[in-house]
C-alpha cells in the first residue's frame, strides 16, 4: 500500500489521456450525453494532476495555508489524501459513467454537480490565500464542463428534475463530508 499512498496521482495524466481517447473515438459522436459524463472523470484526472503533480503540492498548500499547520505533511498525509480521492474520483465517477451507460444517464449527473462544488471550494481558497493546486483546472474546466454537462441535460431534458436535484445533494454530501474531515478531524489532529 505504501508504494500506492506514494505514487497514485502520477497517474493522472496517463490516464486522462488513456481515457479521452476513445471517449472521443467511440463515445462523443454515439451517446454524446454518455460522454459527457464520462469526461467529468477526464477532467477530475487533469485537476488531481495539477493538484498533486505539476506544479503539485496540494497536500503541502492545505496543511500549512489552510489548516495553519507547522508541518507541510502533517495532519494531511499521503494516506489520507489517497482515501479521500480514490474511491470518489478512480471508483465514484467511472462505476457512475457505467452505470449511466448501462442503466440511466441520471446515475452520472452528481459528478458534474461534485466537479462544480469542488472547484468552487478552490476558487474560494484562492480570495484567501491566492493560488492553490487545483485552482486552474478548477476555474477553466472543471466549472465550465460541469455547467455545460448540466446545461445540456437540462435542456435536453435528458434526466428528471428529481434526477437532478439527487446529483446536487450527492454533490454537496461529499464535498460536505471532505471539508468536514478537513476541518473538523484534520484540524483537531494539530491542536
Amino acid at each position: 500500500m505504501e508504494w500506492l499512498y506514494n505514487n497514485w496521482f502520477k497517474s493522472t495524466i496517463f490516464l486522462a489521456i488513456y481515457l479521452s481517447l476513445p471517449l472521443s473515438i467511440f463515445v462523443m459522436n454515439n451517446d454524446y450525453a454518455l460522454f459527457l459524463i464520462w469526461i467529468q472523470t477526464v477532467v477530475y484526472f487533469l485537476h488531481q494532476f495539477e493538484e498533486y503533480v505539476l506544479p503539485g503540492g496540494f497536500k503541502e498548500f492545505f496543511n500549512t495555508k489552510v489548516l495553519g499547520s507547522q508541518d507541510k505533511d502533517f495532519p494531511l498525509d499521503k494516506k489520507v489524501s489517497f482515501w479521500i480521492n480514490i474511491p470518489i474520483i478512480y471508483i465514484g465517477f467511472p462505476l457512475s459513467a457505467v452505470l449511466s451507460g448501462f442503466i440511466d444517464l441520471s446515475f452520472g449527473i452528481w459528478t458534474a454537480y461534485f466537479s462544480i462544488i469542488n472547484a468552487l471550494s478552490h476558487i474560494g481558497m484562492f480570495f484567501i490565500h491566492r493560488y492553490n493546486p487545483g485552482f486552474f483546472i478548477s476555474l477553466f474546466l472543471n466549472i465550465p464542463v460541469g455547467i455545460y454537462t448540466i446545461h445540456y441535460f437540462t435542456t435536453n431534458q435528458l434526466i428528471s428534475f428529481n434526477a437532478h436535484i439527487m446529483g446536487l445533494g450527492i454533490g454537496l454530501f461529499l464535498q460536505g463530508i471532505i471539508m468536514a474531515y478537513g476541518f473538523k478531524v484534520l484540524k483537531e489532529k494539530i491542536q
